[in-house]
């Protein structure tokens, strides 16, 4: 992947659209890639591993690890989805994550259009954790605490 594309991944259900579950309860994963001034969708990744169970190892569940691994091989750099868990205090290690209120991958894209310099700006100003991100019909960015989740 070069500086100018970033990949998304869309926790969707097997209806592909975005329901109010965590990121890792998804059934499966839209990879999409903004390249060029425009998004364009990469390939679905099934997620195997929502039956996996939520022990922690090191502060970290089975299922989030499992998952994090997955997308950091599809070279995913933004998570988008109605809601996450408490895995979030470590994923955003790795990637931003943005939650959403739409239901549709089509209105998300829209919306992620308009706004893409803030993601873009976050990837290249990282510091030791990316910021949260919800979308609604603007964005905003808020630190995440660690007592939220």
């Amino acid at each position: 992947m070069n500086k100018k594309t970033i990949r998304f991944a869309f926790a969707v259900n097997h209806a592909s659209h975005f329901e109010p579950e965590h990121f890792g309860n998804a059934n499966k994963y839209l990879i999409y890639e903004w390249s060029d001034n425009e998004f364009i969708f990469i390939k679905e990744e099934i997620n195997s591993f929502i039956s996996f169970d939520d022990i922690e190892i090191s502060g970290l569940s089975n299922k989030g690890m499992a998952c994090i691994n997955l997308l950091e091989k599809t070279e995913v750099k933004v998570l988008v989805s109605r809601q996450f868990g408490k895995n979030i205090q470590m994923v955003n290690r790795l990637f931003i994550p943005v939650i959403v209120n739409s239901e549709t991958p089509d209105e998300v894209l829209s919306i992620l259009k308009k706004h893409i310099r803030w993601i873009e700006d976050e990837l290249t100003s990282k510091t030791e954790e990316y910021k949260l991100f919800t979308l609604k019909n603007g964005i905003l960015k808020t630190i995440i605490k660690k007592d939220n989740f």
